[in-house]
């Protein structure tokens, strides 16, 4: 995991907990107690946690953010994981969308600040770098919000399969992004 990957997965648990033991981050994310240290300075810095005996919790501004982290940034609907693109942009500012769609519409908007963008993959619920990600659009089932509809897999042949029982085109991300984009503009 990329030290930048860890961080937003520090912030995700400590948004949802309030409170962690360095330890529990430690052994959760598989690095040692020290490098969740260096990790947590950061966070202190920004004044995101307040550091305790052991521990962090969650600084009361970012609990205040947490709000904003529940709605999408473009959309202002409310945020499934299952179904949530995250941008980490520069300055360690974390921006999330409802769906890929909305992601990626935000992506364009934000050009160059965003250094990363992540999301989650539909069957296993694990994130993934956007940038590796398949895309199916035009899916028959509807369960995103947004339209046209984006849903992220893993892998090719995760979303091959997916095409097979519900229609739709897999694309990868630079056909997903530039879609969307035309899309938006007609």
């Amino acid at each position: 995991m990329l030290p930048i990957e860890r961080l937003a997965k520090i912030k995700e648990i400590v948004l949802e907990r309030k409170n962690v033991k360095i330890s529990e981050l430690s052994e959760e994310l598989n690095v040692s107690e020290m490098t969740i240290h260096r990790d947590i300075k950061q966070l202190v810095d920004e004044g995101f946690v307040i550091k305790t005996f052991g521990g962090v919790s969650l600084a009361q501004s970012a609990y205040d953010l947490q709000k904003n982290l529940n709605v999408c940034s473009v959309c202002q609907r409310p945020i499934h994981d299952r179904f949530a693109y995250q941008l980490i942009l520069t300055n360690n500012r974390i921006e999330r969308a409802c769906c890929a769609h909305c992601g990626f519409m935000r992506q364009k908007q934000l050009g160059d600040q965003v250094l990363q963008a992540m999301t989650y993959d539909l069957f296993k619920g694990t994130t993934v770098s956007a940038q590796m990600a398949y895309f199916v659009i035009d899916a028959a089932i509807q369960v995103t919000c947004c339209q046209p509809q984006v849903l992220a897999f893993e892998s090719k042949e995760y979303a091959e399969k997916f095409i097979k029982g519900f229609g739709g085109k897999v694309l990868t991300y630079k056909e997903a992004m530039d879609l969307i984009d035309k899309h938006m503009q007609v």
